[in-house]
């Protein structure tokens, strides 16, 4: 199952469960209906930011490098549409038999309420990937680079050597024959020389 699919259920489902609340204790409580219906988005959100937050901290931890990091922004844009457009359908399905659950026609459920719901899921979740993104990445740049294996380090300094213009001169054993560049602009070997011809 991908990942959008996953969380794309999950909180589908999630949000049926919290219109059946909203159903239920706005016919207990109907002078309380903004606060019961503001006060179970915010729980939902939370969820989702937590979510988000653990799948951003994952991330970065698998990817120290942000350039080789996922998509997560997609993963749950189409989460977010997922859960939106089956919430609402399964939510419309349940009140031809539960009259208590406020919906409104099936168009504007799979529009409207969808494109609400796919918006908080996406808004939320970003935030939390972008926190855990920032939290692991500000806990990388305080630990100092490590070297791994000798390996790694005898390529790295191989590959110091071939730039560095200056190893034929700290070299001890350097090779006496080696040519060297004399007054006239030419060459000649290092061993040609204090008045050999």
């Amino acid at each position: 199952m991908s990942k959008w699919l996953l969380r794309g259920l999950v909180f589908a489902a999630l949000m049926v469960i919290v219109r059946l609340l909203q159903g239920a204790m706005i016919n207990a409580w109907e002078t309380k209906a903004g606060l019961i219906s503001i006060t179970l988005v915010v729980i939902f959100a939370i969820l989702v930011f937590i979510w988000g937050f653990s799948d951003g901290r994952a991330d970065a931890r698998a990817n120290p490098d942000p350039d080789r990091r996922e998509d997560l922004s997609m993963t749950w844009l189409l989460a977010g549409l997922f859960a939106g457009v089956v919430s609402g359908a399964v939510a419309w399905f349940i009140s031809m038999f539960y009259k208590s659950l406020y919906v409104e026609a099936l168009i504007n459920e799979i529009t409207t309420f969808a494109a609400f719901t796919a918006l908080v899921v996406f808004l939320f979740a970003i935030a939390g990937v972008a926190l855990g993104h920032w939290l692991v990445d500000r806990n990388l740049e305080k630990q100092p680079r490590r070297h791994h294996g000798l390996a790694e380090a005898a390529a790295d300094q191989e590959d110091r050597a071939d730039t560095d213009v200056f190893a034929a001169v700290r070299h001890p054993g350097a090779d006496e024959n080696h040519p060297v560049a004399s007054e006239g602009g030419g060459t000649e070997r290092a061993g040609r020389r204090e008045g050999q011809p």
